[in-house]
C-alpha cells in the first residue's frame, strides 16, 4: 500500500542570536570606513613617534587649518562622483576667486559686495562645465580637464604675476582664528556645518537617492522618470560655488589673493573622496567615509611635514598610493566574493523541507512504500 508522504512541518526560522552577533561583527569589520579608522590609528601612532609635537593642539589646529579647503572642495566632488561624472576644475575656480576677489577689493569694492559676486562666478563657471557636459552631452573628465586650464588662465588675466595682501583684518582675523577660544579653527566649524548639510541631503532626502540612482545606472534612472541632466547640472553650479568659497577662504586666511593659489588641490581632494569609500563608477558612497579619509589624509600631510629630514614630495607619493589602493582594493575584493559565490554555487545544501534525493517522477512527486 503507498501513500503520499505528508508535507514537511515549516522550518524553524528563528536565527540563532550567536550567528547574529556574528554577522554584525562581520559586517562592521568588513566596512571600508573600518579600515581607515585603523589606518588613522597607525598614522597618529607613527606621527606620535616622528615629533612629540604631532599630538599638541596646536598641531591639530595648524594640521586641519591648512586642509581645510581640500575638505571644502571634496564635498560638491562626492555628489558628482556619486553620479558616475568628475569636476577637474574645482582648484582653478578655487584660483579665479581668489584673483577675482583680489581684483575687485583693488578697484575699492566693499567686501560685502565682494564675496557674493565670487561665490555667483563661481557658480557660472560650473554652469559652464555643467551644460557642456549635460547639454552637449560632452564627457566630464574631457569637459573639466579643459576648463580647468580656461578658468586657471582667466585667474592669471585677471590679476596677472600681482598679489593682493591689504583685506580688512576682521575678516582675516576670523579666517585665521579658532572657534570660541578652543583649538578648533573657524574654517573647521564652517566644513562641519557644510559636511552636515551635504550629508542630510545625500542620504536623507530623495534628491540624495536620485544621485546614488543615476550613479548606479543612468539610463534606468532616466527611464524612471529621474530629470539626470537637470540633476547633474545642479551640481556642477554647486561645484563651482564651493569651490569659489573655498577659494575666498584661502585668500582670507592667507590674508593674500593671487592667481596661482590652490595648484593640485582638486587630486587631493579627489583622493579624499574615492578613499572615503565613494566609487569613481558612482552609486556608492557615504559623507562619513570621505571626512574620515580627510582626516587620514591630513594626519599623514602634518605628520610628514613635522619631519624636516622627510622630502615633502612623500606627502604626494602616500596619497597616490591611498588612492591607487582604494580603486584597486574594492575591485579585488570585489572579485574575490564573485569567485566565491561561483565557485559554492554547485555545492549549495537544499533548502529546508525539500529531500535532496532525485526526483523520481515525470511530477517531480517522489513516493514511500508504507
Amino acid at each position: 500500500m503507498s501513500t503520499i508522504s505528508p508535507t514537511a512541518p515549516a522550518p524553524d526560522r528563528t536565527p540563532a542570536a550567536p550567528r547574529t552577533e556574528d554577522s554584525i561583527v562581520k559586517t562592521i569589520l568588513g566596512r571600508w570606513e573600518t579600515l581607515i579608522v585603523g589606518l588613522i590609528v597607525v598614522v597618529f601612532i607613527i606621527g606620535a613617534g616622528i615629533s612629540s609635537e604631532f599630538l599638541t593642539g596646536d598641531s591639530l589646529t595648524t594640521g586641519s587649518s591648512d586642509f581645510t579647503e581640500y575638505a571644502i572642495l571634496a564635498l560638491p566632488l562626492t555628489l558628482i562622483i556619486a553620479t558616475g561624472e568628475i569636476d577637474l576644475s574645482v582648484a582653478s575656480v578655487l584660483a579665479l576667486s581668489s584673483a577675482l576677489m583680489g581684483y575687485l577689493w583693488n578697484q575699492g569694492l566693499p567686501m560685502e559686495a565682494i564675496l557674493p559676486i565670487c561665490i555667483l562666478a563661481g557658480a557660472l563657471c560650473g554652469l559652464i562645465n555643467g551644460w557642456l557636459v549635460t547639454g552637449l552631452g560632452l564627457p566630464s573628465l574631457a569637459v573639466t580637464i579643459g576648463t580647468m586650464a580656461l578658468f586657471r588662465g582667466l585667474a592669471y588675466v585677471i590679476l596677472g604675476d600681482e598679489s593682493v595682501t591689504d583685506f580688512p583684518t576682521n575678516y582675516t582675523d576670523w579666517a585665521f582664528g579658532n572657534f570660541a577660544g578652543t583649538v578648533i579653527p573657524n574654517t573647521i566649524v564652517l566644513f562641519l556645518v557644510l559636511a552636515a548639510i551635504f550629508a542630510v541631503v545625500l542620504h536623507r532626502t530623495p534628491f540624495g537617492r536620485a544621485i546614488f540612482a543615476i550613479g548606479a545606472n543612468k539610463e534606468a534612472a532616466r527611464f524612471s522618470g529621474l530629470r539626470v541632466n537637470r540633476i547633474q547640472l545642479r551640481l556642477f553650479i554647486l561645484s563651482g560655488a564651493i569651490a569659489a568659497l573655498a577659494g575666498i577662504l584661502l585668500t582670507l586666511r592667507n590674508s593674500t589673493a593671487a592667481g596661482n593659489v590652490g595648484d593640485g588641490f582638486e587630486l587631493t581632494a579627489i583622493a579624499a573622496v574615492v578613499l572615503g569609500g565613494v566609487s569613481i563608477f558612482g552609486g556608492t558612497g557615504t559623507i562619513g567615509g570621505v571626512i574620515l579619509a580627510l582626516i587620514l589624509l591630513g594626519a599623514i600631510q602634518k605628520a610628514l611635514n613635522l619631519d624636516p629630514d622627510i622630502n615633502t614630495a612623500w606627502v604626494n607619493i602616500v596619497t597616490g598610493i591611498l588612492l591607487v589602493g582604494s580603486v584597486l582594493g574594492p575591485n579585488i575584493a570585489a572579485r574575490v566574493r564573485e569567485a566565491r559565490r561561483i565557485s559554492t554555487r554547485g555545492t549549495r545544501p537544499p533548502r529546508p523541507g525539500r529531500s535532496a534525493a532525485p526526483q523520481s517522477g515525470p511530477g517531480g512527486e517522489g513516493n514511500t512504500n508504507a
